[in-house]
């Protein structure tokens, strides 16, 4: 406390009473208030408090510091430190019954007059009171009294020279014999005890921060600084100590007193209070003068520095209580982050500073949120199920049920996944009919298309380009009219076909095996379609009647197979007008490419081609059955770039495992965060420059910390076993390491470059070159080494194996 402003004490013991000190000691008490009027005497706070006036103390003026005596009893005994340099004990409503009456109008006088600057109570031995008085130079600076002493009638100076209380001297006591005497022609500014230990006092001298050891009084440990003012120790970190000179704000750490270990950014005005906050670890609030924002320094999160000239990083905010220049501010002792501040015209408010709300994902995409000492968690359970789950729980169900580790049954790690994502289904499907084409192929016969399959059907279709062209229909089978058939389909589109899924591996290009497994999922409009574009109607209508009569099927498919069986290759006939309007009404999107095939004119499919809604699969099969090859390579090359930029993964049928597929899947990572199914995907064919390709590294690297982050570490090793298999670029090279028991060194040969010659081997020397000497003892102290390490370096045995 300076000058005429006044300043805020909260009551150590009773968390709802604080003392505001000017010229006079004010105590009020804080009650809960609504939003209806306060009663006569209170003080609105804040919208939720008011502080009512309980008891108004007079009696000691030139007030220049008040310290709150620390003990339950008495709870309302504070001692004032006045300017001639006297400290009085007071109090505030004290019982006057109380055993502890004798203690109020004590008063304790140094030798000499001069202003008293700062008082401390000892926090352990209660009846301790250290002040701190301006220099003297023939007296000391630092004296510390004890409040139960006797009263010394051999005052040496006339009381009524030096008294400035009111009233009658002889009706107080007056102590001038201090209980240590510290700190000669010196001034002290600032104290505070030292909790650590009870004998330890903290002194901010004239120059210098001095800690005085009552055990020893003659010696002190001092540091030669400008920053002496308001010492103030942080309470929940014992060695921490802050003090401020002008703007500037010093950290100290007991430990490593010989200079700051954090200074904090120089303000433009000076500094008139810090303090640190009591429930809050590491949180410093800082006070300039003529300013109405209070400054927060946030060193909770400090690393511990490394080397001596590492400063710890802290956060830096600012808040604003009050519209109003603040003349002093106090922490409550218990609430969280509270603090009362006042004016220079003794406004009070009552104000809460709010923690900043750090956001954290957990790996199993917990969500979690801390706000003071509240930590708040959000979990996907009880959501609700029409929901679509996040793409991170998604990738860690799978990875529980082995996802995409199926290498012999590839189309089954759909299922895996779930069986719920139709572009997953689509792209195990590619991946399997690619690896069942080529693996029983012998990559040395002439002819070998096995990297021709996994370049996808777009390389295909290149590579038959003016080989053959795809026809108009051929020949229905079961109906009257028979159009003239086209040429028959090339290696090429029939390659391309295989990889779509409607015909098997093999010179036979019948589609009945892929309609049966069609009919057995219940997919009958696909079956239909499938069955109609191979110009087989009587099939086609077979299967819709089949469809309709079965359990889950619907009861419409008979009139679509009765309009069906009504097909007339007449252009003008009543059946292809009423078919032509009627399409477009189907909901089924392969019911209605059925009917657009059948009244579309020879060469022009744009309502087959365009349905978007039909599986990619089914259209580019389509495409290579109707086609020719320059309206083939259009279509396929204009596909194939919307699947690139939609990150379709039935586009995979069609670009491959190549730098297109690559380009897919990117903008499927992009789009979903799927790096799951990337990594698979592209591990399972991919040449080794596509593999090399740093979006694919980064997707596997991704993934695996994934596995690890979610504590997977048996389905990670999985990974890294499946990858070395497809990839064996990938393995880390073997090595043996072998220490030495005596000298510590290392001896370290990789397994794969060591040339085993029987029962030896040749060491390389430094320059590379072999020599022909056999390892028996270490390079470094040339003791001999153990049979077992002789064996590992030697031979490469194991150890476990050596006799």
């Amino acid at each position: 406390m300076s000058g005429s402003k006044p300043d805020i004490l909260w009551a150590p013991h009773q968390v709802d009473r604080f003392v505001v000190c000017d010229s006079e000691l004010s105590l009020y008490q804080v009650e809960p208030a609504g939003s209806s009027e306060l009663k006569a005497g209170s003080l609105r706070l804040s919208e939720d408090t008011a502080a009512t006036l309980l008891s108004i103390n007079s009696d000691t003026p030139y007030m220049k510091c008040v310290a709150w005596y620390l003990s339950y009893d008495p709870e309302c005994l504070l001692a004032v430190g006045q300017a001639n340099g006297r400290v009085v004990l007071t109090s505030l409503g004290q019982d006057p019954n109380s055993k502890f009456k004798d203690l109020i109008g004590k008063e304790f006088v140094p030798k000499h007059a001069r202003q008293c600057n700062t008082l401390a109570w000892n926090p352990l031995d209660s009846n301790w009171l250290a002040a701190g008085l301006d220099k003297h130079r023939a007296d000391f600076s630092v004296l510390i009294w004890d409040i139960c002493s006797k009263y010394s009638p051999e005052a040496t100076v006339p009381l009524e020279k030096v008294r400035l209380s009111a009233g009658d001297p002889e009706a107080g006591l007056v102590v001038t014999k201090p209980l240590y005497e510290l700190g000669q022609n010196d001034a002290c500014l600032s104290l505070c005890w030292l909790p650590r230990d009870q004998k330890l006092l903290l002194a901010g001298m004239h120059r210098n921060l001095a800690i005085f050891d009552l055990r020893n009084t003659s010696q002190k440990m001092f540091v030669n600084t400008k920053a002496v003012q308001g010492v103030m120790v942080d309470p929940h970190f014992h060695d921490r100590v802050a003090s401020f000179y002008e703007g500037q704000v010093a950290i100290w750490d007991l430990r490593k007193f010989e200079k700051p270990v954090l200074t904090l950014t120089e303000q433009p005005k000076p500094l008139t209070k810090v303090a640190w906050c009591p429930t809050r670890t590491g949180l410093l609030a800082t006070l300039t003068r003529d300013s109405d924002i209070i400054r927060l320094y946030d060193m909770q999160h400090t690393p511990t520095p490394i080397g001596d000239e590492t400063e710890p990083t802290i956060i830096e905010r600012s808040v604003q209580p009050c519209d109003n220049y603040i003349a002093s501010f106090a922490w409550h002792p218990t609430s969280q982050n509270r603090m009362i501040v006042v004016t220079p015209n003794r406004v009070l408010s009552d104000f809460t500073v709010f923690e900043r709300i750090s956001l954290a994902w957990s790996p199993v995409t917990s969500l979690m949120w801390a706000c003071g000492r509240h930590l708040y968690e959000c979990t996907e359970e009880g959501r609700d199920p029409s929901l679509e789950k996040d793409i991170a729980t998604r990738m860690r169900l799978r990875a529980l049920s082995r996802y995409g580790l199926d290498t012999e049954q590839v189309w089954r790690n759909h299922v895996l996944a779930g069986n719920e994502d139709p572009q997953l289904k689509s792209l195990w499907y590619t991946l399997y009919f690619m690896k069942q084409y080529t693996e029983d192929l012998d990559p040395k016969a002439p002819g070998h298309k096995g990297s021709l399959v996994y370049a996808g059907i777009k390389t295909i279709v290149k590579s038959s380009l003016g080989m053959a062209e795809g026809g108009s229909r051929h020949s229905w089978s079961g109906a009257s009219e028979k159009p003239s058939e086209g040429p028959s389909l090339s290696e090429e589109r029939i390659l391309a076909l295989q990889l779509c899924g409607w015909i098997s591996k093999g010179t036979d290009v019948d589609v009945g095996p892929f309609l049966n497994s069609l009919v057995q999922e219940g997919e009958w409009e696909r079956a239909a379609a499938v069955a109609l574009f191979n110009l087989d109607i009587r099939r086609a209508i077979q299967i819709l009647n089949e469809g309709a009569s079965s359990e889950k099927g619907d009861l419409n498919l008979n009139v679509v197979a009765m309009a069906l069986s009504g097909y007339t290759d007449e252009k003008n006939s009543l059946w292809r007008e009423m078919c032509s309007t009627l399409r477009l009404q189907l909901s089924d999107p392969y019911l209605c490419v059925m009917f657009a095939f059948l009244t579309s004119e020879p060469g022009c499919y744009d309502g087959v081609l365009y349905e978007k809604k039909v599986a990619v699969r089914d259209r580019v099969a389509f495409a290579c059955k109707f086609l020719s090859d320059a309206q083939l390579n259009r279509y396929i090359e204009k596909l194939t770039n919307e699947m690139k930029e939609a990150g379709n993964l039935e586009g995979i049928l069609l670009t491959g495992l190549t730098k297109d597929g690559v380009d897919l899947m990117e903008s499927y990572v992009d789009r979903t965060g799927d790096v799951q199914t990337a990594s698979y995907c592209m591990l399972q064919g991919s040449p080794l420059d596509v593999l090399k390709d740093e979006r694919v590294q980064y997707w596997i690297e991704n993934y695996r910390n994934l596995l690890d982050a979610w504590r997977f570490w048996h389905k990670r090793a999985e990974f890294d076993i499946h990858r070395s298999k497809l990839d064996p670029s990938s393995k880390p090279l073997a090595q043996v390491f072998v220490s030495c028991n005596f000298c510590g060194k290392s001896i370290s040969y990789s397994c794969s470059a060591v040339p085993h010659q029987g029962r030896g081997f040749s060491q390389y020397g430094v320059s590379g070159s072999p020599t022909k000497s056999k390892v028996t003892s270490c390079p470094g102290c040339r003791k001999p080494l153990p049979r077992c390490a002789l064996c590992l370096i030697n031979m490469g045995t194991p150890v476990s194996s050596c006799p």
